[in-house]
């Protein structure tokens, strides 16, 4: 299962998830993951995985690929139909047991840029967008070939987020959450051009400063030189930006951002 917030899911996804068994706050499940394990890398195939945009920006930046080579080589591009955002998936690869494309016999070969998805296995994590922040719910992803369960440690949901380091992921994820959330509640997904700009916004962040220069979207917002300098430069300010431009032009006004009066 994933990590992926339920609003970034699709309602097979959420029907799946709500299936499953929930880990009370406090509760602990016993878990370990190496190569000793008999089921290893069994659970890294047949996959429907989807990436978010923080997913993209951390595995194109470990291969060094371009956002447009690394979406066409690695992803298979569909669309939420209740919002209208793009919603990539990872292609697998074809033939018997329909692998990932990352994964070798010695484990994961992208292991510190995984998906979140993959970082929170065995937990399911949804998450929701409430007047009081975000709310989690975790649930235990137990498939009959996995062996994790029979040896380990014991832990609590949040040990395990922290020992996968998916705090970085959780956070940009959620935000990525809100802006759907938004459109959801609107009750008007984003139509083929606005979707189309998502896809460049928040999966293309090469593509997206490129756009930045071109039309001199600094010139239309109040914002300072030190954040326009890290937005030009680094992945994650990038993608910060993009999610509050792109609230910026589908509803007029953006928590993160102004525009010049």
């Amino acid at each position: 299962m994933s990590e992926t917030p339920e609003a970034v899911m699709d309602d097979a996804s959420r029907e799946f998830l709500e299936n499953l068994p929930e880990l009370e706050p406090g509760k602990t499940f016993c878990f370990a993951c190496n190569p000793d394990v008999p089921c290893f890398n069994r659970c890294c195939a047949e996959l429907t995985l989807p990436l978010t945009p923080y997913d993209v920006l951390r595995l194109r930046r470990h291969f060094g690929m371009d956002s447009e080579t690394f979406l066409n080589t690695h992803t298979r591009m569909r669309t939420f139909p209740d919002t209208g955002f793009p919603l990539p998936l990872l292609r697998m690869l074809e033939g018997p047991g329909e692998p990932c494309p990352f994964v070798t016999p010695a484990g994961c070969s992208v292991y510190e840029d995984r998906p979140g998805a993959c970082r929170c296995y065995p937990l399911g994590r949804g998450a929701k967008m409430t007047h009081d922040g975000v709310e989690e719910r975790f649930f235990i992803v137990r498939e009959p070939h996995c062996h994790g369960f029979d040896q380990g440690r014991d832990w609590t949901a949040q040990e395990w987020l922290a020992d996968q380091g998916l705090d970085t992921f959780n956070a940009a994820n959620d935000r990525y959450m809100r802006l759907m959330t938004m459109v959801r509640a609107s009750g008007k997904p984003l139509e083929a051009r606005m979707a189309t700009m998502a896809v460049l916004c928040l999966y293309q962040l090469d593509k997206f400063r490129e756009l930045i220069t071109q039309m001199h979207i600094f010139s239309r917002v109040d914002i300072s030189e030190e954040r326009r300098n890290a937005i030009m430069s680094r992945d994650e300010d990038t993608l910060d930006f993009a999610l509050d431009w792109m609230e910026l032009i589908i509803f007029g006004q953006s928590e993160g951002l102004k525009k010049h009066e």
